[in-house]
């Protein structure tokens, strides 16, 4: 599917433009092929199930699987369904540490919200017995308290600010799934328990109920593939949207986000991941999988069959194998040439899009 005609610019003269544009095409197309082959080899996987436990995602159709790359020369190739829309959840984490990072500072943040990995379920009810914080901002309790950390006078005013925030991000406006927020409202025990347990260790403000409704809200918020393989290019590209030229987060916080991602992003399965995968990621239950290559490219993926800790099974596989055929692995010395490629510089002052598909 073709999202649009334009194609990025670059440096130098109107000839060597054609001429380096030509060479992207070129070289670029037996990427698009891998994401293709990827996608048919994982498609037919029917491991996992459904997350149940919010009503509205039970809905969720197993079979759906979305397979998404932007480069950071604004190149994207996509598979399957990137177009099927779904609620964000967890993925949302990252791009709200790093507005909270933006609004306090490293430091104010790192005493309210540790780094490091729980080992436990994203939703346990618990804190770090030595700091008595959440332990990470990818588990629940440590989003709530960074969405806590987000500035505002009224949930309106902060709830305008997380939704630009991921729309810097996206390259688009999104809007919030209202059945889906109201039914997460509807059975939110678990988080409103953590809420309180971290109010009365001082974890989080007087105003924690207000930020758990802002929480919930910008867990609503609709993406499909694609956009979540442009939100991961956009920090793999310092934090500038490689198709809009738009700065989405301050460059300081960038290696914050991704660092704490690496570690902690896909929850109790996050050593294996870094590992096996060795990229920054985050998962979210509706099935929403996103990895970052530092200074190359995103990739999204789609596909609500999640495994035992809450990661989207068919989105983990494609991931994995992507990274295993391309030298994706951040301790990999030797990235494949069809990577390696996509380093480009781009004009960001004229922002456009070459999109490729199955």
């Amino acid at each position: 599917m073709t999202r649009s005609d334009e194609t990025p610019g670059g440096s130098g003269a109107p000839d060597d433009l054609d001429r380096l544009l030509a060479g992207i095409e070129a070289k670029a197309s037996p990427l698009r092929a891998v994401v293709e082959e990827v996608h048919r080899r994982h498609v037919g996987c029917t491991d996992g199930r459904v997350a149940d436990y919010i009503p509205e995602l039970a809905a969720a159709d197993p079979a759906h699987f979305g397979l998404a790359i932007t480069a950071v020369d604004g190149q994207s190739f996509t598979a399957g369904n990137t177009d099927i829309a779904f609620t964000i959840q967890s993925v949302t984490k990252p791009f709200t540490y790093g507005l909270a990072l933006e609004d306090n500072g490293l430091e104010v943040v790192l005493d309210r919200v540790g780094v490091e990995p729980s080992g436990d379920a994203f939703n346990a009810i618990e804190l770090d017995p030595r700091t008595n914080r959440p332990f990470n901002p990818m588990v629940n309790a440590g989003a709530i308290a960074t969405t806590d950390l987000v500035k505002g006078p009224d949930l309106v005013a902060r709830t305008k600010r997380v939704n630009a925030m991921l729309a810097r991000y996206a390259g688009r406006t999104l809007n919030i799934d209202q059945s889906v927020m109201l039914s997460e409202q509807a059975t939110s025990h678990r988080n409103r328990a953590m809420a309180l347990l971290m109010q009365s260790a001082g974890a989080v403000s007087d105003r924690v109920e207000e930020s758990l409704d802002l929480y919930t809200g910008q867990c609503s918020m609709l993406v499909d593939a694609r956009d979540l393989s442009v939100m991961a290019a956009t920090l793999a590209n310092g934090g500038v949207n490689p198709l809009t030229g738009e700065q989405a987060l301050d460059p300081r916080y960038v290696k914050h986000v991704l660092g704490v991602m690496y570690t902690c992003g896909m929850y109790d399965h996050a050593g294996a991941w870094s590992v096996r995968v060795g990229l920054p990621a985050k998962s979210g239950v509706a099935g929403g999988l996103l990895a970052v290559v530092p200074g190359r490219l995103g990739i999204g993926a789609y596909s609500p069959a999640l495994d035992e800790a809450g990661n989207s099974v068919r989105g983990a596989l494609a991931i994995e194998e992507l990274s295993e055929r391309l030298g994706l692995h951040l301790l990999e010395p030797h990235p494949s040439d069809m990577v390696t490629e996509l380093r480009r510089p781009r004009r960001i002052s004229e922002p456009g899009r070459n999109t490729t598909s199955d």
